[in-house]
């Protein structure tokens, strides 16, 4: 047997074996380090200003959505690079494209952003609520407006033409009868509509001399209780349409919305529950465009995020703007990241220890106070 092929096999297969373990070694330290610069990177996250769970300041980010990731990041020893976006849809969207890796705001969990996003653990229970103008339907135009829809300026009309007429009369009744009444056509005119505004406004004439006896009694009877009648339709016009219109303007439920300009913003749950309830809405992207067109007249209402609208009222109360009637379309917070991101878990692990730690409730006393939804 020829000894030398099978050295030459054996020192092959030896080498192709040293070879092969120095190798493997070196790309697994290749795959570990890569792994380690890449978890390294800034995580790019894309928030929503939405006080006071997305605020800015002196461009610096601040809110409860921005101190809850802050600190998850913290607990995994990630970085975090942020980019603002116009509202939750545009949001959402950069997510499910993978334009950000994690979408921070008060983002409400649905089944059709489930389907585009992965969500964490929900953190925030919330809901739908509505905020309306304090002042709705009280202003002097309204008040005339209704006033004239009534028919009662027609008839306010006619009045002021019988109080014109009244004057004339009584002034050449009190001329020609009267030898104290002023000479003077300017001041027996005054003299004349004072007395007229008098029996109308107040029911009663200023002193007068009874020049006909038990006659002139009787008329000034009659034209006082034609005085007081004027009156009393005066007085109740305006309330009747005063509480017209209060009936007319209020809105405490979801119910008295149909046919009402509603504002809304972009791309949120708000706006989509709008659009299935098929009310006549308005887009605005942040609250105080919102709240200014509120306060304005172009809209009559807000359906918007609960603790949003309840945290606008409280820090804005020079504002004549309420929140009325109950949540309605109850619903969650989380945070949103890309489809099949490896962080998903290990926030949702880190989630969960928050609410179980007190962490989570401490921070939304921060921001709402001890009687928080």
């Amino acid at each position: 047997m020829n000894l030398i092929p099978l050295r030459s096999v054996f020192f092959t297969i030896i080498a192709i074996l040293f070879i092969s373990a120095g190798i493997a070694p070196a790309n697994a330290q290749n795959d570990e380090t890569s792994e380690i610069a890449s978890a390294a990177q800034p995580l790019t996250v894309g928030v929503y200003v939405h006080p006071p769970f997305v605020m800015e300041t002196d461009g610096e980010f601040q809110g409860m959505a921005i101190d809850l990731w802050q600190w998850l990041a913290s607990q995994l020893d990630l970085e975090s690079e942020y980019v603002e976006f116009g509202n939750v849809g545009e949001l959402v969207d950069a997510a499910a494209s993978g334009d950000v890796d994690v979408a921070v705001t008060n983002i409400t969990v649905t089944r059709d952003r489930a389907e585009q996003i992965d969500f964490t653990h929900p953190w925030f229970d919330a809901g739908q609520r509505i905020m309306v103008n304090e002042n709705a339907g009280g202003g002097f135009s309204d008040l005339v407006a209704g006033l004239s829809e009534s028919g009662h300026l027609r008839a306010y009309a006619w009045i002021a033409i019988v109080i014109v007429i009244a004057t004339i009369l009584v002034t050449l009744f009190d001329r020609r009868f009267d030898k104290d009444f002023p000479r003077r056509w300017r001041d027996g005119l005054a003299e004349g509509f004072y007395t007229v505004m008098s029996v109308a406004t107040s029911g009663k004439p200023p002193a007068r001399k009874n020049l006909f006896g038990w006659a002139g009694r009787f008329w000034q009877g009659l034209w006082l209780v034609c005085g007081i009648a004027v009156l009393a339709y005066l007085t109740s016009s305006v309330t009747s349409v005063m509480t017209t219109l209060s009936l007319n303007n209020q809105i405490n439920t979801v119910a008295d919305l149909p046919g009402r300009p509603v504002g809304v913003q972009p791309g949120s749950v708000s706006e989509s529950y709008a659009r299935q309830a098929g009310l006549n809405i308005r887009p605005f992207e942040h609250m105080d465009e919102a709240a200014t067109a509120l306060v304005g007249g172009r809209i009559d209402a807000i359906v918007g995020d609960a603790p949003v609208l309840e945290y606008y009222a409280h820090t804005n109360p020079q504002q004549p703007v309420t929140v009325v009637g109950p949540i309605f379309a109850p619903d969650k917070y989380a945070f949103g990241l890309t489809r099949g991101s490896d962080i998903t878990r290990q926030l949702t692990v880190e989630l969960i220890g928050a609410h179980e730690s007190g962490m989570i409730e401490d921070l939304r006393t921060r921001y709402f106070g001890d009687d928080s939804i």
